[in-house]
C-alpha cells in the first residue's frame, strides 16, 4: 500500500473512533430515584442505565450525557417491574365467567398504568382452552408495549367457566394438563384449583399430579374449610414444598383460636415450604382478618390482586392501592416491595423477573409514596383509613415507556414566542 495512503486511514479511524466516543452509552437513565431491590440489597438511592431493552447498570451518580434520555426520579421509588401472580385477563374469547366471558380484563391497560409488567392469569383457561387463551391474550399483536402474560392451568380442562363447568371432576385430568404445561414452557407457570365444593380432595391431588409431573406449582384458592376437607389438611398433607395458597385474608380461612390467638398450623405450614399469597379479589380481603394475623407476623410471601371486572371496580383496585393497604399493616415499603417483586417471581419459578441486576429485562416501576389521609376498604365495605398510599408514575416494559402518569419521560413544553416578538 502506497505509504501516502497512511495519513488518510489514520484520519478515516480517528474520526470513527471519535463519533462511536460521541454515541451514549445508554438508551435510557433513571437518575436520583431510591433504588428498592431486594434481590442485589440496594435499598437507596441510585441510577438506572438501560441498553437494548435490559438493565444495563445500577449505580450512584452515572452522568446525563451517557444517555439519549433521561428521566429524573428524585423523590420516588425505583423497582423492578411488578409481577402479579394472581388475574384473570381471559377476556374477549368465546367461553362464560373467567374462561373467556364476560369477568375477564384486557391485560395491559389496568397492568402497565400500576407499574404491573407481568401477570400470570390463575386459572381462567384449561388444557383445553389454552391454546384459545394463547391466541386471543398472550400472542396479540398490537403495536405498542405489552404486559408479559404467563397462565396457570386450571385443573378443570374447560378452565373457569362457572357452576357445574368448575365440578366437573371428569373434566380434571392431571397427565393432559401437565401435557399442555410441557408444550408451553414459556408460557404455562402452574395450575390452578379453584372453587371447587366437593367434600373430597379429588382437585386439589390432579392438580398435585399435573404439578408434579410438569414440575411447576399448584395454586389452590381452597374456599369453605370443613372436618372432610379441612383447610389444614390442604397446607400440611396435601399441598407440596413451594405450592401457593391464595387469598390468605379471606373470611373462610381459619386462622385464629377462640382466644384470637394465630393458630400454629399455619407456621408449620409455611416452614414446610407453602407459600401464602394475598390474592384480594372482590370478596377475599377483610379487615377483621387481616389486621389481627398481621400484628401476630402473618404476612403475605406475594401480593397479588386478583384482578378481574368485579375486584377492580370495588375494594381491590389495582396493584399499588394492594400494596397500600399491606404498607398499612405495618409491613414496611422494602418488604411490600419484595413481596411484589423477586419472591412472586421466585414462586413461577422464573428467575429472570422480579430485579434490577444487569441483563435482566428493562421492566420497571417508579412508585410514588404520597403521605395523606386515604380510605380502604375491604370485601365486607369496611374502610379503614391509611396514611399512606403507592401510586406508580411511570413504567418501562422492555425499556420502553408503557405509562407515564406525569410526563417524567416527555420533552417540556416550550411555550412560543407571541406573533410580535418574532
Amino acid at each position: 500500500m502506497p505509504i501516502r495512503l497512511w495519513p488518510i486511514l489514520a484520519f478515516v479511524a480517528g474520526m470513527a473512533f471519535s463519533l462511536l466516543q460521541a454515541q451514549p452509552a445508554y438508551d435510557l437513565l433513571i437518575r436520583r430515584g431510591h433504588v428498592i431491590d431486594p434481590k442485589n440489597g440496594i435499598d437507596r438511592v441510585m441510577d438506572v442505565a438501560v441498553k437494548d431493552g435490559k438493565i444495563d447498570r445500577v449505580a450512584p451518580s452515572l452522568p446525563p450525557a451517557s444517555a439519549q434520555k433521561v428521566i429524573d426520579a428524585q423523590g420516588l421509588y425505583v423497582t423492578a417491574g411488578l409481577v402479579d401472580i394472581h388475574t384473570h385477563v381471559f377476556a374477549a374469547g368465546t367461553g362464560t365467567a373467567f374462561a373467556g366471558g364476560d369477568f375477564g380484563l384486557p391485560p395491559d391497560g389496568l397492568a402497565m398504568r400500576s407499574g404491573v409488567t407481568t401477570v400470570v392469569d390463575a386459572g381462567s383457561s384449561g388444557w383445553r382452552n389454552f391454546p384459545e387463551f394463547k391466541r386471543r391474550v398472550i400472542g396479540r399483536d398490537i403495536n405498542y408495549p405489552m404486559v408479559r402474560v404467563l397462565a396457570m392451568l386450571n385443573i378443570v380442562g374447560h378452565g373457569m367457566g362457572g357452576g357445574a363447568v368448575e365440578q366437573n371432576t371428569q373434566d380434571m385430568d392431571g397427565p393432559a394438563t401437565a401435557r399442555v404445561a410441557k408444550q408451553f414452557p414459556e408460557h404455562v407457570v402452574g395450575v390452578k384449583v379453584a372453587h371447587y365444593t366437593g367434600q373430597d380432595w379429588i382437585a386439589v391431588d390432579r392438580a398435585v399430579e399435573a404439578g408434579t409431573l410438569a414440575g411447576i406449582p399448584v395454586m389452590v384458592d381452597f374456599g369453605r374449610s370443613t372436618p372432610a376437607r379441612s383447610y389444614q389438611d390442604l397446607v400440611l398433607k396435601h399441598l407440596r414444598p413451594g405450592d401457593i395458597s391464595t387469598h390468605m385474608y379471606a373470611a373462610s380461612i381459619p386462622l385464629f383460636d377462640e382466644g384470637g390467638k394465630l393458630l400454629p398450623y399455619l407456621a408449620q405450614a409455611r416452614k414446610r415450604g407453602i407459600r401464602f399469597d394475598l390474592g384480594h379479589g372482590n370478596k377475599s380481603f377483610f379487615w377483621e382478618q387481616a389486621l389481627p394475623a398481621a400484628r401476630q407476623g402473618w404476612m403475605p410471601d406475594s401480593i397479588s390482586t386478583d384482578i378481574h371486572v368485579r375486584s377492580q371496580l370495588a375494594s381491590m383496585k389495582d396493584m399499588t392501592v394492594t400494596m397500600s393497604k399491606v404498607l398499612t399493616l405495618g409491613a414496611s415499603l422494602a418488604d411490600v416491595v419484595r413481596m411484589s417483586t423477586i419472591r412472586p417471581a421466585e414462586q413461577i419459578k422464573r428467575p429472570d423477573l422480579g430485579h434490577l441486576s444487569p441483563g435482566a429485562p428493562a421492566d420497571v416501576a417508579i412508585l410514588r409514596l404520597e403521605r395523606g389521609r386515604y380510605g380502604y376498604w375491604d370485601g365486607e365495605d369496611i374502610v379503614r383509613e391509611g396514611a399512606v398510599r403507592l401510586t406508580c408514575e411511570l413504567t418501562l416494559r422492555n425499556g420502553q415507556v408503557a405509562w407515564d402518569l406525569n410526563g417524567l419521560a416527555a420533552r417540556k413544553y416550550a411555550a412560543a414566542k407571541p406573533a410580535s416578538s418574532r
